[in-house]
């Protein structure tokens, strides 16, 4: 009758160990985006409005436009390019050239130019 009594606190245990390691990589990885944000807020943008940069798809998002857009970093630095055509996938090298910042400057909006 022990037994199993036993083995169902162990059971238990495992759950709470995996639930509590989880949490805590879920946290880390919050806090290291909260850094980069942070860090974001307090540096000029490496790049400038109506410059064309060289970059990897990292993403395709729905943009707060409504448009799908591609994801990608210029020294770390976020663009959500447009008119990105529907042959270019995750990977891709593109140019593009920056149209705005976002408010605080943390990001920037683009527009497609061609394959790099």
């Amino acid at each position: 009758m022990q037994l199993p009594l036993l083995a169902g606190a162990a059971g238990v245990l495992v759950l709470l160990l995996v639930v509590a390691a989880l949490w805590r990589r879920g946290s880390a990885e919050a806090s290291a985006s909260k850094r980069a944000h942070d860090a974001a807020q307090e540096r000029d943008p490496p790049v400038e409005i109506g410059g064309t940069y060289e970059f990897g798809i990292t993403e395709f998002t729905d943009h707060h436009s409504g448009d799908r857009v591609a994801v990608g970093k210029v020294e770390g630095f976020v663009l959500f390019t447009e008119d990105v055509p529907g042959s270019c996938s995750v990977g891709d090298a593109i140019r593009a050239t920056v149209t705005s910042f976002n408010r605080g400057h943390t990001s920037a909006d683009a527009t497609y130019e061609g394959r790099a």
